[in-house]
């Protein structure tokens, strides 16, 4: 969180210069500057793959949410053979004829009204989505500050290196000057055995640094996800650094600038929003459902597969309901509705089966909750933790990014304090240090003056240079929370 200054060094002007993407290749080795060795790390980093991958899901449940409030349909079809007694589908008489038979139902439904849990999921997975969005761009920034760190710590480790080597490099000429001294009699021999010591504790410094600077190489290259045997040069930006420490705003100003601009600030608000909506959903379990549902069905069976009759309407027929009380000779006829028959066919297949036998429905249901062993109130009560929960998040987020930027204020006016000072001892060590060095190649100071010098200079230039890097990191921190565009 200290460190997300960095993503403002991508999208500023070492990233809006429109420089190729494309790393540099100078004998095999990898040419990169800062824009390439973040792009690099962008593209491969897992983290980042993770956070898409829980983006892609979020995406799929809202999808899924919004379907939900579609009619289904589903259509099947059947066939078999029985065999001893059944029921013959089409006639619903009972039989005791092996036969084969075939079905084709359809059914369809949708819920018109169940608490508002449908809308409010798709609220809740809507905001949930979003938060993944900021929880993507926060998981980026990371990536970033992890590659820049290490971008900026190889840089500091070469400048380490380099003072090391300017450092031997004074004894070494200092070794060869005493040494004609030596030779020519001027001088005794222990001033010359004084400085190869000198010179030797000098090397185990470079050796040291030089140790450092690969583990920072190494670093970097396991934060880019390359093989440790790759080659990588880094390009060094041009840094001016500031004498002053120049705020648009105090703390708070900046806390409030910083409340509107950080991603991780926007996720846990939308986890809360998230959580509340989900109450409700919880909530709307306790209400009615209601739902309108359609089907069909239709029936196939091989014992209707004969002759049959052909009907037309209907007409009258007379049936003999029995016989006079007085003459039992006498038949009594009533007149009843029968179907028309006009004519005959000779067997009765199977798609004139489903059109004769097609019957259809239509329904309205209204499902009540009476009792369901508490399952409701155990859903609300978790959503209300949840929502709790989410709230404490997004409190405790607050506090982070506020004692974080009230610790990177306080940190960047103690850091341009000891740049300033660093600077003033390296002025003044380097005159002391000459002045040591002009007397001791005389033979009027001891080596043991000319070891302190060499040494309490070589230290406070390794100081100013970290001290360098440590202001400009804490007052790029500070710009960023200010949503400045940085430069770098």
């Amino acid at each position: 969180m200290r460190r997300l200054l960095f993503l403002g060094l991508i999208i500023t002007s070492h990233f809006l210069y429109g420089q190729s993407n494309t790393p540099a290749i100078d004998g095999g080795k990898m040419v990169l500057d800062l824009r390439q060795t973040v792009d690099i790390a962008l593209e491969r980093n897992l983290n980042i793959k993770r956070s898409e991958l829980t983006l892609r899901g979020a995406e799929v449940n809202l999808t899924q949410s919004k379907m939900n409030r579609l009619p289904n349909a589903n259509v099947g079809v059947g066939a078999g053979r029985n065999w001893g007694r059944s029921v013959d589908p089409t006639t619903n008489q009972f039989i005791t004829l092996p036969l084969y038979f075939a079905g084709v139902q359809g059914s369809s439904n949708m819920t018109l009204f169940n608490g508002m849990q449908l809308h409010n999921t798709v609220r809740r997975n809507e905001l949930t989505k979003n938060a993944n969005e900021f929880d993507l761009e926060k998981s980026k920034n990371d990536v970033i500050v992890t590659v820049v760190t290490s971008y900026l710590n190889v840089i500091l480790n070469q400048e380490l290196v380099e003072t090391a080597r300017l450092q031997a490099e004074s004894t070494q000429n200092q070794l060869e000057r005493t040494v004609k001294l030596v030779d020519a009699g001027s001088l005794p021999i222990t001033n010359q055995l004084d400085l190869e010591s000198q010179l030797a504790s000098n090397e185990l410094d470079l050796i040291n640094a030089e140790n450092d600077l690969a583990l920072s190489q190494l670093s970097l290259k396991q934060a880019l996800l390359l093989p440790s045997t790759t080659e990588v040069e880094l390009i060094v930006p041009e840094v001016d650094v500031p004498n002053e420490l120049n705020l648009d705003d105090d703390v708070e100003g900046i806390y409030r600038t910083a409340l509107e601009a950080m991603p991780e600030i926007k996720s846990a608000d939308l986890n809360v929003q998230s959580a509340e909506v989900g109450l409700r959903v919880a909530q709307g379990g306790i209400m009615p459902t209601l739902s309108l549902g359609a089907s069909f069905n239709t029936n196939y069976s091989e014992i209707a597969d004969r002759e049959r009759e052909i009907y037309d309407g209907t007409t009258f027929a007379e049936f003999p309901i029995g016989f006079l009380e007085n003459d039992r000779s006498q038949l009594v006829y009533t007149r009843q509705q029968v179907p028309n028959v006009v004519s005959t066919e000779p067997d009765f297949p199977v798609f004139d089966q489903f059109s004769e036998y097609l019957s259809k429905q239509i329904n309205l249901n209204l499902s009540v909750p009476i009792f369901n062993r508490f399952t409701t109130r155990s859903n609300v009560q978790r959503a209300i933790i949840t929502q709790k929960t989410a709230e404490i998040s997004a409190l405790e987020t607050r506090n982070t990014l506020r004692q974080n930027i009230e610790t990177a204020y306080n940190n960047a006016n103690a850091a341009l304090k000891s740049y300033n000072a660093s600077e003033r001892q390296v002025s003044a060590l380097e005159q002391s240090f000459k002045n040591t060095e002009n007397r001791y190649s005389l033979g009027a100071v001891n080596f043991v003056e000319y070891q302190v010098a060499s040494n309490n200079l070589f230290r406070a230039r390794s100081g100013l240079v970290r001290a360098k890097y440590t202001y400009l990191f804490r007052l790029k921190i500070l710009e960023f929370y200010q949503g400045k565009e940085l430069t770098f």
